[in-house]
């Protein structure tokens, strides 16, 4: 008994090794790997889009072939880092397991290319990483010259929409103009036009200090990191965005040794061409909000925060959630209690990654009854078994906008149901 079943087992592990071998053979850049890649990689790894190359003919590909196999195996690309149990959002990075399967069957044959045949590709725009032509795009007034001074920077960009109606945006892209340097951007909005004298000017700079008191029509318009791309709204669903508004961009440089960098950032904008019937509005949890303060994490230590929000008045629908935290950043969770006592899961990520900081949308709206809170626990470890920590030994780290320092804030996006 235990022969034959010995037996059947090794013809069919036989069997499956022979089939894979065969069906190896049969596989090729042009028909197999190209979808693949030109899916989900691409969109990407093109001329003017963020990644560090170009994948989008045979020859691109098959030079960063084994590379390719690595990446994609252990995940690390496409980059998602939102655990997949906890949260069901649109958009997914995620290759399947046969996808993954077939490049490394692709990789370990040799790499053939196949039918030569003109290849399809999907359909790009130029200088967007959406599929359709931009509303309005602003651009800073002239070229920036970046300081040379191997520190890290934020100024100020003031960009007059010159809107002559109120109307509403569906989408937002912020286009980095140096992507070595332009580290994140946060978009506010401006309706008092008295925010333009601060333009090209430093946060520290004391002549601009005074306008630091004037209110923002929304602090937190939108906000861009490396790695992510911008969203489309659902039908009747927009930011408004008045008449005669300016937008204040608040962007961040990374320490620059380099002389002549300059920096052309620009903004593009698509208008809602339905009828709006929701407003977009925006909920973030701050420093502020942690309830175990102070927000400090000593050295040698792995810490976690609770962060609590404002008990929530009416009834909302979150769409969108993109945490943001700095090198210390470990892993973070995010959920709703509702007055019932129901959790309702919003996000986590088991490994933060400070490279992919992402804008990460529902499926389904998330729909929180009126009394409910909304909580974070984010931990962050500033020991030096962390390969991110800027200083060794660790030091004490406090709250700041540098990279050296550290941040948590949790961003959502939601309407109020009508």
């Amino acid at each position: 008994m235990n022969y034959s079943f010995h037996k059947i087992f090794s013809s069919t592990f036989i069997f499956c090794i022979s089939s894979a071998s065969l069906l190896s053979q049969g596989i090729n850049f042009t028909e197999h790997i190209a979808p693949i890649i030109h899916q989900n990689c691409t969109p990407c790894h093109r001329t003017g889009e963020a990644a560090p190359f170009s994948l989008i003919t045979y020859e691109d590909v098959v030079k960063r072939g084994k590379f390719i196999q690595k990446v994609t195996q252990s995940r690390y690309m496409p980059p998602w880092r939102a655990d997949h149990d906890f949260g069901d959002f649109k958009d997914v990075r995620k290759l399947t397991v046969g996808q993954i399967s077939t490049i490394k069957l692709w990789v370990e044959n040799g790499m053939p290319k196949g039918p030569d045949v003109a290849l399809k590709l999907p359909d790009f725009q130029t200088n967007s990483q959406l599929k359709f032509k931009p509303d309005l795009v602003l651009k800073m007034n002239k070229p920036f010259l970046i300081p040379k001074n191997n520190k890290e920077e934020y100024f100020l960009f003031s960009l007059p929409t010159n809107l002559q109606s109120d109307t509403y945006v569906k989408a937002i892209e912020f286009r980095a103009g140096n992507k070595k340097l332009v580290h994140h951007s946060r978009i506010s909005i401006d309706t008092t036009q008295k925010m333009r004298v601060t333009d090209a000017k430093s946060i520290d700079d004391e002549s601009i200090a005074e306008f630091g008191k004037i209110r923002m029509k929304d602090e937190f318009w939108a906000g861009w990191v490396p790695g992510n791309n911008p969203i489309i709204y659902p039908d009747g669903i927009a930011k408004p965005l008045q008449a005669g508004s300016d937008l204040l961009i608040n962007i961040h440089y990374a320490p620059n040794v380099l002389p002549n960098e300059t920096d052309s950032s620009s903004v593009n904008l698509y208008f809602a061409k339905e009828k709006v019937e929701q407003e977009l509005r925006t909920l973030i949890l701050f420093e502020k909000d942690i309830t175990n303060q102070p927000f400090e994490i000593p050295a040698d230590t792995v810490i976690t925060f609770y962060a609590k929000s404002v008990e929530i008045p009416y009834p909302i629908s979150i769409l969108s959630v993109q945490p943001h935290m700095h090198l210390l950043g470990k892993s973070l969770r995010s959920y709703a209690i509702t007055p019932g006592g129901d959790l309702i899961p919003l996000i986590k990520i088991s490994a933060w990654d400070f490279d992919w900081q992402m804008t990460y949308q529902y499926k389904e709206a998330q729909a929180i009854p009126t009394g409910s809170y909304i909580f974070a626990e984010v931990t962050y470890d500033n020991t030096g078994r962390n390969p991110r920590n800027s200083f060794s030994p660790p030091q004490k780290i406090t709250a700041g906008w540098n990279s050296t320092q550290e941040m948590f804030n949790l961003i959502f996006q939601y309407v109020i149901p009508k």
